[in-house]
């Protein structure tokens, strides 16, 4: 194995805010209903603390890169007050600098941003939004669990531009119990015409540990959601979108914190159950903290750390799980780079895979063709 550069690879942060005001049926999150019904200024200054506790054990991993882009996911991170964003970030920024212009994303709930207006967000430093609207149908958001109706979402997104965000991606699931052809169509419909600048647009799984797992809807036959998906994917086209991973469209510009993702980049992370990658002289590592809120709490950061080496074994599927995912891949130079790996185990699957048409047949470039995406889990079995 080579040595690597982690000056080379950019540097993300995600910071996970567990709670939420009710656990959805489908959803396989970390997340967890908030204590009370409610989350106290106690409890929201208490975590915001832990935060930076955690983030100072993690300042060395930075090896003096600046942080590229940071994603607050959940759970839903909008119960935190904008002013402890505020503070957080103030924190956040004098142990490791932000880039000039860093993207900021912050999910939220439609309805109502649970603590303060999205202007307030805005201000924190907050430069885009991620809208978990999942379906305009209000019918089938009672059946998710939703607690927000059809008329909440839209005003959500029109709010959103109102207050200046000028990046506002919307979340939306297809193939729900029972839902139509015309029902996911006219989903995305008001997503777009309401100002939705990136949509991310997957079809529902049932996820073990859920209680769609234990109770199963009925879902759409398999017909249906074809026709769902070609539709769904001509509308976005005709509309102007870009689909630039499996489930990703824009109009504006792509995600820099998921695209570090797909891109085998590095992201710090901190929260209950946060996952990070980092990349070291002499390997390559992922880690994860401790799930549960109480649990994160009452450990001292240092308890929080589950460190693991990517062996080289493994380093093809975990490359490969993310950058296939984009509709152009990645220079194929990067592998190594990136991994301090050689791309020379695997050339002859590589050569398989180009042949089958499966891959794109290009040795300068790691990404799949339109075929090898509709059957893109069973080329990443092959990498296994």
């Amino acid at each position: 194995m080579a040595e690597l550069n982690p000056a080379l690879v950019p540097l993300s942060l995600y910071i996970h805010m567990p709670w939420c005001v009710r656990k959805c049926p489908y959803c396989d999150f970390n997340s967890h209903a908030v204590p009370n019904g409610e989350l106290s200024l106690d409890l929201e200054q208490e975590y915001l603390q832990a935060l930076v506790a955690d983030f100072k054990t993690q300042v060395e991993f930075a090896q003096g890169r600046r942080i590229h882009s940071v994603f607050i996911g959940g759970g839903t991170p909008s119960l935190i007050s904008a002013k402890g964003y505020q503070w957080l970030f103030d924190q956040l920024r004098a142990l490791v600098p932000f880039e000039a212009g860093c993207e900021i994303t912050l999910e939220a709930n439609p309805g109502t941003v649970e603590h303060d207006p999205f202007a307030g967000y805005l201000d924190a430093g907050i430069n885009r939004l991620s809208i978990g609207v999942q379906s305009f149908n209000t019918v089938h958001l009672q059946k998710l669990g939703r607690i927000h109706s059809n008329d909440d979402a839209i005003l959500a997104i029109r709010h959103a531009k109102e207050a200046g965000f000028e990046r506002v991606n919307v979340d939306l699931m297809h193939g729900l119990p029972e839902q139509t052809l015309e029902q996911a169509l006219l989903d995305l419909k008001l997503a777009v015409e309401n100002g939705a600048t990136h949509v991310s647009w997957y079809q529902l799984t049932i996820e073990p540990n859920t209680v769609f797992f234990r109770t199963q809807p009925i879902l759409p036959l398999d017909d249906v959601l074809e026709d769902i998906q070609e539709q769904g994917e001509a509308y976005l086209i005709e509309q102007g979108f870009v689909n630039y991973e499996v489930s990703a469209w824009r109009k504006e510009l792509p995600s820099a914190h998921n695209l570090n993702y797909w891109q085998f980049g590095d992201y710090l992370a901190i929260g209950a159950g946060a996952h990070g990658k980092v990349t070291m002289p002499d390997g390559v590592y992922r880690f994860q903290k401790t799930r549960l809120p109480k649990d994160y709490l009452a450990k001292v950061p240092a308890e929080h750390l589950q460190f693991k080496r990517i062996e080289a074994g493994d380093m093809p599927f975990e490359f490969m799980m993310n950058v296939l995912r984009l509709n152009h891949g990645m220079e194929a130079k990067l592998y190594s780079e990136r991994t301090g790996e050689s791309l020379e185990p695997i050339a002859e699957l590589l050569n398989s895979l180009r042949e089958r048409k499966l891959m794109v047949n290009d040795p300068t470039r790691l990404s799949c063709t339109e075929q090898g995406h509709i059957f893109l889990n069973s080329v990443l079995e092959e990498f296994l």
